[in-house]
């Protein structure tokens, strides 16, 4: 799993990851992007290169979901596979989350 940190000028952290967040991925991912979500953060994750979360990917997730929300801060999934959108659907966490296409679109969301 390769993630990817950068803050933009609009104070909008964004997490690039590549690979499947599974089982054996989702506590690394987890150490490096629940530390993000300080009070009124902002941040956008870019999931366009991730083609499989397992259930522990999912759980890492609503962690992240929760951790921003209740830390008056805002979260948009960008670029989630149709996998794992069904997949999100089914456990019905889909809803929690704002999901835009591409990072334009999560930036415009964001404002």
């Amino acid at each position: 799993m390769d993630i990817n940190i950068k803050t933009l000028p609009e104070e909008v952290t964004v997490v690039e990851m590549a690979g499947d967040i599974d089982a054996s991925t989702a506590s690394a991912v987890q150490e490096k992007v629940l530390p993000l979500a300080q009070p009124g953060s902002k941040i956008i994750l870019d999931m366009t290169q991730v083609p499989y979360t397992s259930s522990a990917g999912l759980r890492f997730l609503l962690s992240l979901y929760r951790q921003v929300t209740g830390n008056d801060g805002k979260l948009v999934l960008v670029g989630v596979s149709e996998q794992i959108q069904d997949t999100m659907s089914i456990t019905g966490f889909i809803d929690f989350f704002t999901r835009c296409d591409t990072l334009d679109l999560g930036l415009e969301a964001l404002k």
